[in-house]
């Protein structure tokens, strides 16, 4: 039932964000949902995103925080990002695994079903805006933060095969509900990591019904209309067709999911991959020229140490946003994993930034700069200004092939569709969590019916020799 409430409320929203947000009516939509959410918004950035470096580029501290904990563990696990790759793909292929072991889906699915949260619009869009605002030297310090965060979802993932929890049903409760909650107990703060559980769950509902669901609709939809315009007239169409292809998926749980995930993520990635490699190279004689201008760009000080900051945590924050690496949700995947040992996941979850910020984003950057949409001042400036990153990568690739677009389309839509099955899957998840107590409630209560039963026709006293 839980499922079925909190699927039903995300697929609602699927429609609507599409129906009504670019259906011409930004104003009034944008105008509610920011007045519903915009004072706990408020609050969160205010907590959350604060400089840390005022008056030197704004450097918020959530992301600060995340590369510092990255780089932490980097060393503390003795650069297990490097060593352990290797590992990662014997595992992924199937060759420690055994009929025996305990879990839902394979290490395989696992990381497809994680890395089809990741691999998504962020991916696309928000590497353009990244660009376009940081300019060429962001994607270095993009790829640093991916390497970096794969040390990070090494630990994310071994701590959620540690603490998860396997149900009499067969189904796996993990993530970092389940390692914040009964891990602090260990170490004897049981209701700090209570706290911090439900905080969590809380978050992760709303991204997965904010960033999860709405904005990948929405980024979408903004990339497609370009190739259908019919749907810039009739927008819920689309939001129609995702909803329903979401449904049909999500409903079925972490193995459906995994199932789709297993054969969407490596078609979709192919798809892109092929694309963005046509455009590099085809302009292969200034793949020299562009990696001299990332990293020539990413140490600039030309424009002051606040230019210098400001392009590093675009690239940070590109990376944070895109592989997810210290957020906790993709723990909640990895945890379903069948495995005996929980670092065998970990090691295998270190894999995700690496293919989604190392390689996809890394790609989707070459294009931008190869092809030169990414200046604020020229003839794409309004996009950049408006965070319409698909449409700019649209136009990055369709200025080399004019049908390149249709190609790029196809994977903005298997992009999002794959971001949203799975962080359907994470908000549900903490959704269950949550309301465990309410769902639970009926069977408790009819125990205490029972129990009172026997207390008020005197059985229980009878029990004692009272009676």
């Amino acid at each position: 039932m839980n499922r079925n409430i909190f699927s039903a409320v995300l697929l609602l929203m699927t429609i609507l964000v599409s129906g009504n947000v670019l259906a011409g009516q930004e104003a009034a939509a944008a105008g509610t949902l920011n007045e519903a959410l915009g004072v706990l918004n408020g609050w969160l950035a205010t907590v959350l995103f604060f400089d840390v470096f005022p008056g030197e580029g704004e450097f918020p501290f959530i992301v600060a925080w995340l590369v510092a904990g990255a780089v932490f563990l980097t060393v503390k696990m003795g650069f297990i990002n490097f060593r352990l790759l290797g590992h990662s793909v014997a595992i992924v292929r199937g060759k420690y695994s055994r009929p025996d072991d305990v879990g839902e889906v394979t290490p395989f699915q696992a990381l497809t079903a994680a890395l089809s949260a990741t691999v998504g619009l962020g991916n696309i869009a928000g590497v353009a805006i990244a660009i376009g605002i940081g300019g060429p030297g962001a994607t270095f310090w993009m790829i640093i933060a991916g390497l970096l965060g794969m040390s990070t979802k090494f630990t994310e993932a071994s701590l959620a095969q540690m603490y998860r929890e396997i149900r009499p049903d067969g189904h796996v409760m993990g993530g970092a509900m389940e390692y914040l909650s009964r891990g602090f107990a260990e170490l004897g703060w049981k209701g700090f990591g209570k706290g911090l559980a439900i905080l969590f769950s809380i978050l992760t509902i709303g991204a997965s019904l904010g960033g999860g669901n709405a904005f990948q609709v929405s980024q979408s939809l903004t990339a497609v209309k370009q190739q259908v315009p019919y749907l810039a007239e009739e927008p819920w169409i689309f939001g129609v067709v995702m909803a329903f292809l979401v449904g049909v998926v999500i409903i079925g749980g972490i193995r459906r999911i995994a199932h789709v995930a297993e054969a969407v993520v490596p078609t979709m990635v192919g798809i892109y991959l092929l694309a963005a490699g046509w455009i590099v190279f085809s302009n292969a004689d200034r793949v020299p020229e562009v990696f001299g201008l990332i990293f020539s760009s990413a140490f600039s000080m030309e424009a002051g140490m606040g230019a210098f900051v400001g392009i590093m945590v675009q690239g940070f924050k590109r990376a944070a946003f895109s592989s997810e690496a210290g957020i906790g949700s993709a723990a909640i995947a990895h945890s379903t994993a069948r495995t005996p040992y929980p670092t065998r996941q970990g090691i295998v979850a270190l894999m995700e930034p690496f293919i989604d910020t190392v390689v996809i984003c890394t790609m989707t950057a070459l294009v931008i700069i190869i092809t030169g949409v990414y200046d604020a001042n020229g003839q794409h400036a309004e996009l950049i200004a408006n965070n319409q990153g698909a449409a700019l990568t649209a136009m990055a690739f369709g200025s080399v092939i004019s049908w390149f677009p249709i190609v790029l389309s196809i994977s903005v839509v298997l992009f999002a569709y794959s971001t949203m099955i799975s962080w359907s899957y994470y908000g549900e998840r903490c959704w269950t969590n949550m309301f465990a107590l309410y769902a639970l409630s009926g069977q408790v209560k009819r125990k205490l019916s029972a129990y009172l039963e026997k207390l008020h026709s005197g059985e229980l006293d009878r029990e004692v020799g009272r009676g």
